[in-house]
């Protein structure tokens, strides 16, 4: 009974934490030794809404929306592992220059030709929505707006939260390869994420968040595979690595090319079990297990995995609504929107 009424307290503190919320979160300083609360933020808490609005296609295409949920559903029934890949590849996309759609431009040399995009997956899902989309409401719906919806419409097929979109993205017209290799790569610590988040304008809670996106997903073995044999020279195991999950890793990826499931005891359901995963030391890429041993960031985690799935749901829907409104101001006054989502248009368009 003494048990019971512990965790009952844990919860309810951690709950509490939730609904207080906390400024710490939205600081440009961070102390080690405090535990910031945990603020659901409004869908509507973004500092770029003179640029998007939620009917700005109410008009000029009162039909975008709905094509590109059928198109989505359409390319994840054939196959489900494109869902996590849009999201991935919107994530990307919003990293460098804001949410332009300069990930999608294929020309020599661009964002993505980098080798740190080599691993992205779901530009035929994008190409194909713009055909289709440019049939009913041509030279009018973004190649960015089209990214950030679908990744949106991923998430709910994977059973995540829905949020409402504002539009108005312009596509941008500048893609350069060397850009995207400041997109967090798995190999960062928590101070060098959290620098990231910020310089985007958002915070610790946001990439707490936002890392549960890894709840469904899969990696390739030999992303993994230096955290199974002699990690830095111990002729160990990564000692952040449950012994147990790390001899199934051992077994499961002999062969680097193999894929290994992002969170392996519930996958593709979208539920706090990744955060669950993390304070059994089961976090399958390092920057994951991270999140739990940091202390700017474990009060996070332990929050997520404490609370039921709906408060996951809230917040991350609420961080990436704040991602996808990353924006350039510049980009935005000198855009266009393209008529193929992987090439500028031409002069005469």
């Amino acid at each position: 009974m003494r048990r019971f009424s512990s965790v009952f307290h844990l919860t309810f503190l951690l709950f509490a934490v939730i609904c207080v919320g906390s400024a710490l979160a939205d600081s440009d300083e961070y102390d080690d030794e405090a535990a910031p609360a945990l603020h659901i933020s409004s869908l509507l808490d973004s500092d770029d809404d003179d640029y998007l609005s939620f009917a700005h296609y109410q008009k000029t295409c009162p039909d975008a929306e709905a094509i590109i949920n059928r198109k989505v559903k359409e390319w994840v029934k054939k196959d489900y592992t494109l869902a996590p890949s849009l999201m991935r590849l919107h994530f990307h996309d919003c990293s460098v220059r804001g949410c332009d759609g300069s990930i999608l431009l294929s020309h020599v040399g661009s964002e993505r030709t980098s080798k740190a995009s080599k691993t992205l997956r779901g530009f035929e899902v994008v190409d194909d929505i713009k055909k289709e989309v440019e049939k009913k409401c041509p030279k009018t719906v973004s190649c960015a707006d089209i990214l950030t919806a679908a990744s949106r419409d991923a998430t709910v097929i994977q059973g995540g939260p829905y949020w409402s979109i504002p539009y108005g993205r312009k596509d941008g017209k500048v893609s350069i390869d060397k850009e995207a290799e400041s997109v967090p790569t798995a190999h960062e610590n928590v101070t060098s994420l959290i620098e990231f988040y910020q310089s985007k304008g958002l915070n610790a809670l946001d990439l707490v968040a936002l890392s549960g996106a890894h709840t469904i997903g899969r990696t390739s073995c030999e992303t993994i595979q230096h955290r199974l044999y002699d990690y830095e020279g111990t002729g160990k195991p990564d000692s952040l690595l449950d012994e147990r999950y790390a001899n199934y890793l051992t077994r499961k990826c002999r062969w680097g090319s193999d894929y290994v499931e992002l969170e392996g005891m519930s996958p593709g359901k979208f539920n706090n079990q990744y955060y669950k995963n993390l304070q059994k030391k089961m976090g399958l890429l390092r920057t994951d297990q991270m999140l739990y041993a940091d202390s700017r960031t474990s009060p996070f985690v332990n929050a997520m995995a404490y609370a039921p799935d709906s408060v996951f749901h809230n917040q991350f829907a609420a961080s990436m609504t704040k991602f996808g409104n990353i924006l350039d101001p510049e980009v935005q006054e000198g855009g266009e929107v393209r008529a193929d989502c992987g090439y500028v248009n031409s002069y005469d368009y």
